[in-house]
């Protein structure tokens, strides 16, 4: 997860220009810097190339004012044409919606410093409940509490919007939940007399 939050900084800060082999384009990621979309085989049926997935992932390139979006096919599929056809519906009626109401598109830009603010989890690189500032629970009460004060953070991540950090207290959670896990036998002891096997 932290690695997928660096490479977005990366593309919003320009370390670089270009993302090839990217899943990440058919999220909702809001990427305003993102002016071009190229779909390699779109012409390929299947879960990737569906016309939801296809209207996805030109999307990203939608919140630029000079985005495009290239689709590279031998021929035009039924996703591709449904696909067209929806995002030619929904660029009408925003022209007119922009019309009536006098609005003229801009692209967002947002500062590099809002950019390192919205991904200044990427910096921890993830820390471990050790390295956080906590030490190893060590034992099941303490571990138990440590989870709870991470389920809580977690909890405020989330209502502020912040999923990133969401999630990266949900791995440091499901971490401490493992190695609790781990210190658990396996099985319960054995009781009453041995019965032969069969």
């Amino acid at each position: 997860a932290i690695e997928r939050v660096e490479i977005i900084r990366g593309l919003r800060l320009g370390e670089f220009d270009v993302l090839v082999g990217i899943n990440l384009l058919r999220e909702g990621l809001d990427l305003p810097e993102v002016s071009l979309v190229a779909i390699l085989d779109a012409d390929q049926e299947g879960f990737l190339r569906s016309d939801r997935s296809l209207i996805q992932t030109v999307g990203r390139a939608a919140r630029n004012l000079h985005g495009r979006a290239i689709l590279y096919a031998d021929r035009v599929t039924g996703s591709m044409q449904r696909a067209l056809d929806e995002m030619n519906r929904r660029r009408q009626a925003q022209l007119e919606y922009n019309e009536r109401n006098g609005i003229t598109p801009r692209s967002i830009v947002k500062s590099v410093d809002q950019v390192r603010f919205a991904t200044r989890f990427a910096d921890a690189k993830t820390a471990k409940p050790a390295e956080a500032g906590f030490h190893r629970p060590v034992d099941a009460k303490e571990r138990e509490a440590l989870i709870r004060l991470l389920e809580s953070q977690m909890q405020a991540a989330a209502e502020e919007l912040d999923f990133e950090l969401a999630a990266v207290l949900r791995d440091q959670i499901l971490e401490l939940r493992a190695d609790g896990d781990a210190v658990r036998p396996s099985h319960a002891p054995l009781r009453g007399r041995a019965q032969p096997v069969r």
